[in-house]
């Protein structure tokens, strides 16, 4: 069988009604401002391959964590790059991960955490009608992963009402 372009990029859980998971999963979407579960699985999904690249890196290097991540060197530096992982840690640290560190690293929750909006829905909503710039390029996909070096260039869009400071939409400045 053949993994073509047609196939869902995560896995739904195996025990469709566990109680506590579902309400476990619904805090978590209502708290980073999720559509709906798919989003919450697909970040699941997400973190269960890296931990998956993790554990096979850590085996074929019979448990050295030196060998392994000279093997993995750039997969680690792409979750370093994207600040899922500290400068400081190394591939096992890959297995500790939670699926909120991932969370996280979303553009519609580093835009709600620089203080742009005043809830991740209403970041979301900023980003899908497209008042977000992340350096020049407007971007119209929350879920986007954002960058370390990217944080500090998310901005409005200069062409966007939001833009201007007195807009009564915009997030009251923290102080």
């Amino acid at each position: 069988m053949t993994t073509g372009k047609n196939t869902k990029g995560y896995e739904t859980p195996n025990h469709p009604y566990q109680g506590e998971r579902i309400a476990e999963e619904s805090d978590l979407i209502s708290r980073y401002g999720l559509q709906n579960k798919e989003e919450f699985w697909r970040a699941q999904s997400e973190l269960r391959n890296m931990r998956r690249e993790a554990r096979r890196l850590l085996g074929e290097a019979q448990g050295d964590v030196e060998a392994a991540q000279e093997a993995g060197s750039e997969f680690v530096a792409r979750l370093r790059k994207l600040g899922i992982l500290s400068s400081n840690d190394d591939i096992s640290a890959v297995l500790s991960l939670d699926v909120t560190d991932l969370l996280e690293r979303r553009l519609q929750t580093v835009v709600y955490r620089e203080g742009l909006a005043s809830s991740t829905q209403q970041a979301r909503q900023f980003i899908v009608h497209g008042h977000v710039t992340v350096g020049d390029a407007r971007v119209t996909r929350p879920s986007k992963k954002v960058e370390t070096s990217e944080e500090d260039i998310i901005a409005f869009d200069e062409t966007s009402p939001l833009a201007d400071e007195l807009h009564p939409e915009r997030a009251e400045a923290q102080e």
